[in-house]
């Protein structure tokens, strides 16, 4: 059987893993994915979550289209909002153009995370729930999702009447160095508060977070189930672990600003695939076409974990004055020599909390490890 015949293994079934498996498969080649739970989109149980629409020129959905990837998933295409800063002072936002989709994410119908599924099935990949891949002998793709917690976001999904929309709350007394959120889409409703630090004070903010919402907005729940997740935000030396790419969250692909990273998962996977299709370095691929605004992003956290309450009160006033929002918001995560030159700052300020060693072994095979616990003789 020659390398091509041979089945291309994938563990994890999140959306870089299945991008990555899609992407395959529309080449041709066979592959296995590999989810250790019982279903897709398990960790997540129908949370909402946004696609942001500002890091490119192009449409989101169109990105994802000219990228092989199915948008046959339940979206709102979001526009208008309201932010409040930690005064309740309230701030209307207004673009013409779409800022960002709202999505749910788990294994229920309609969900992001099930229409990649589908999509994937449909083109011959095997997928094998329950199934924990301990050794890769062949090509693979690492895609496990978050390593470390470098934030979290926590409060409830629950059912109401409540129209349409999406609110947020900058207030560090609410979700210190982050933002609290409320999204509600058909009926359903997500609350967060997405907290970058004070992680073991995280049931106090989630008060706060209610009651502030609540106030601000009348808030209205049915049914509230509690949920939590968390996200690894690191821009690493390099994406492989052993000869095997790592994609998503479990290489530290994120918006370590606002922790808008579904489209960097997808994408890595896609580029991880590529790479194995090609024999081009997975490396180049991915730094090329993600770290620049990965590294402006990290810039991005520094400044703004940095500013604080009077801080945000300015950036929310800065914002709703932009006449192109959505270009506005795309001008700040571009390359420019400013923020090159706060870059080495940035990256003393912000530490991820999961460890950068590269397991340098070049033939290992270890898959849990993720080159960073595992012992060589």
């Amino acid at each position: 059987m020659t390398n091509t015949e041979l089945p291309i293994e994938i563990a994890g079934a999140g959306p870089a893993g299945l991008a990555a498996a899609i992407t395959l498969a529309h080449a041709g080649r066979k592959v296995i994915v590999h989810e250790t739970q019982k279903e897709v989109g398990h960790r997540f149980g129908g949370d909402f979550q946004g696609i942001e629409n500002w890091t490119s020129e192009e449409d989101a959905l169109s990105v994802l289209e000219n990228q092989g990837i199915t948008t046959e998933f339940n979206k709102m295409p979001c526009r208008n909002g309201t932010v409040f800063d930690p005064n309740d002072k309230r701030y209307e936002i207004s673009s013409d153009e779409i800022l960002f989709y709202i999505v749910e994410r788990g294994p229920g119908p309609g969900s992001l995370d099930s229409a990649l599924l589908k999509q994937a099935q449909s083109l011959g990949v095997e997928v094998r729930f329950n199934s924990r891949l301990r050794h890769m002998a062949g090509d693979g793709i690492l895609a496990a999702g978050p390593r470390a917690a470098d934030a979290i976001a926590v409060g409830y999904h629950f059912e109401t009447d409540m129209a349409d929309g999406y609110w947020a709350i900058c207030d560090d007394a609410l979700a210190p160095e982050g933002y609290a959120y409320l999204l509600v889409m058909n009926g359903k409703g997500t609350i967060k508060t997405c907290m970058f630090s004070g992680f073991k004070q995280e049931k106090i903010y989630v008060k706060r977070t209610l009651e502030a919402f609540q106030r601000l907005v009348g808030l209205e729940m049915k049914n509230p189930q509690p949920h939590g997740g968390s996200g690894n935000f690191r821009i690493p030396d390099s994406a492989y672990s052993g000869p095997h790419p790592l994609v998503g969250e479990q290489a530290g692909f994120q918006d370590t600003l606002w922790g808008f990273g579904m489209r960097l998962a997808i994408s890595s996977g896609v580029l991880a695939a590529q790479s194995l299709l090609s024999g081009e370095n997975y490396d180049k691929l991915w730094q090329r076409d993600l770290k620049p605004q990965m590294e402006t992003a990290v810039v991005n956290r520094a400044l703004y974990s940095l500013s604080g309450s009077r801080g945000y009160s300015w950036f929310l006033g800065q914002l709703v004055s932009r006449q192109n929002l959505r270009k506005a918001l795309r001008q700040q995560y571009q390359s420019s020599w400013p923020k090159r030159l706060l870059g080495p700052w940035a990256r003393r300020r912000y530490k991820s909390r999961r460890k950068d060693i590269t397991c340098d072994h070049i033939d290992c095979h270890c898959i849990w490890c993720r080159g960073e616990c595992c012992v060589h003789d």
